[in-house]
């Protein structure tokens, strides 16, 4: 049980990689925490150091959320390890250790886990927050509905409780973390993709 409890950890260590922190310190020369928004998502890198980077971000923390995901499943053969790394994964992003517990969102990090996780049910999230992102510009409301969508689309495909909770226990993770976009959305004051951000 040790072991399995050292390997969640690790687990938790692959999602809290900072992968825009360290993306936007090498390509621009900044602390992506002391830039825009804030957040260390590809979404602040985007805007504030430039495309590449901020798809480099989007790869990396994608990998890591996949990565992680596969480390818990050699724990043990049974669904819930599986569902416990894609949580992790998630939780490690958005409070990790190498940062003071100050990090992103984890809507990158949650879609590459649940790639591994419940690679079907992430398809028709996919298509919401791409549909959203194009029709409104607004990556934080895409975001939202997209991971409102997936647990109920790990549940509809069959891919088990385990699988499910595990994607509502990230959505909730995730959708709060969106506070603030909420409230600028119901605002009017979010910025649009394409727009500077303004300080969460």
């Amino acid at each position: 049980m040790a072991v399995r409890a050292l390997g969640l950890v690790g687990v938790y260590l692959i999602g809290a990689i900072p992968v825009g922190f360290i993306v936007a310190r090498f390509a621009g020369g900044i602390d992506i925490r002391r830039a825009g928004s804030g957040n260390i998502g590809a979404t602040n890198v985007l805007r504030t150091v430039g495309k590449w980077a901020a798809l480099l971000t989007l790869l990396g923390d994608i990998g890591k959320g996949y990565l992680a995901v596969a480390a818990a499943r050699r724990l043990g053969p049974e669904p819930v390890w599986a569902a416990y790394g894609g949580v992790l994964a998630v939780v490690g992003n958005c409070w990790p250790v190498f940062l003071r517990f100050h990090g992103g969102k984890g809507v990158a990090t949650g879609f590459g886990a649940f790639l591994n996780l419940a690679v079907l049910a992430t398809a028709p999230a996919a298509l919401v927050w791409l549909v959203v992102a194009a029709s409104f510009r607004y990556a934080s409301l895409a975001s939202i509905l997209a991971w409102l969508c997936l647990p109920l689309g790990a549940l509809a495909l069959g891919y088990g409780w385990p699988a499910a909770v595990a994607a509502l226990i990230a959505a909730a993770i995730i959708i709060g973390r969106h506070h603030g976009n909420i409230r600028r959305l119901l605002g009017g004051t979010e910025p649009r993709l394409g727009e500077r951000a303004t300080a969460s």
